[in-house]
């Protein structure tokens, strides 16, 4: 059975974890699947936004712990692999919005700071739970702690506490947190928004955001400015430009969404 389904519609392809007998541990099956549904979305023109959701319960409950205790010698653990699914997300071009309906442990927030935006139930719950294994939270730690507040980072990494969806909004693991029977009209929402921008803006904008500044601010400001340039100037640009002007939808807009 597939691990991951994908569903492309009005331009959101929704990449759904199926595998709901292991609370959707990350299985060297299951993150294989997904990174070549994400390689397939990243290329098809349909797809201008990825949401990354669930069956089950669980939103997703981390490193596959019955396969790693299985590894053999040489063997490329789950979580090795997982750094390669952690890294396909970070930097991905296109928008990556994750729903969060249930709880996420250890790798499943991995997946969470990769995504771009994140929206959880406040009945979701969360846990840093590496320390209580007797390991730790390093690949994770590539994604997860841009996104999260220091203090809290070191709280919920050391403790191992389990914390809600409210408290995950608190320190930025996740974009808002919504009653359970909004989430999926607030996922709708924010993809609608995202559908909107131009599909090599999105994908400049999330590259500007992840790139290393400049120690000279007139080597940092020169540099934008010549990025800008090139976006006003290019034909994506050109078109934004008029369609604003004359009070339409850009072309590259859904029909289905206009």
């Amino acid at each position: 059975m597939d691990l991951v389904r994908t569903v492309t519609a009005a331009g959101v392809t929704t990449l759904t974890l199926d595998s709901p007998a292991n609370r959707n541990a990350l299985s060297r099956a299951l993150i294989t699947e997904l990174l070549t549904a994400l390689g397939a979305a990243a290329t098809d023109p349909a797809t201008r936004v990825v949401v990354l959701s669930h069956t089950g319960p669980v939103f997703c409950s981390g490193a596959d712990l019955k396969e790693t205790a299985a590894t053999a010698p040489g063997e490329r653990l789950p979580v090795e692999l997982m750094a390669d699914l952690l890294a396909e997300l970070w930097e991905f071009p296109k928008p990556v919005v994750a729903r969060i309906a249930g709880p996420a442990r250890a790798g499943g927030l991995g997946l969470i700071g990769a995504a771009d935006l994140a929206v959880c139930a406040r009945s979701a719950t969360f846990a840093f739970t590496e320390v209580r294994l007797g390991v730790i939270p390093a690949v994770i730690s590539a994604t997860v702690l841009p996104r999260l507040a220091p203090r809290a980072a070191a709280e919920l990494y050391l403790t191992g506490d389990v914390f809600d969806g409210a408290r995950a909004a608190e320190i930025g693991l996740v974009s808002a947190a919504v009653a359970d029977d909004e989430l999926d009209a607030a996922v709708d929402g924010y993809c609608a928004s995202l559908i909107k921008g131009g599909p090599l803006a999105l994908a400049g904008t999330k590259e500007l955001m992840r790139r290393h500044r400049s120690e000279s601010i007139r080597t940092e400001l020169a540099d934008l400015s010549d990025r800008s340039a090139g976006y006003f100037t290019s034909a994506e640009g050109r078109e934004g430009v008029a369609a604003r002007r004359e009070k339409r939808d850009p072309n590259w807009v859904p029909a289905q969404s206009r």
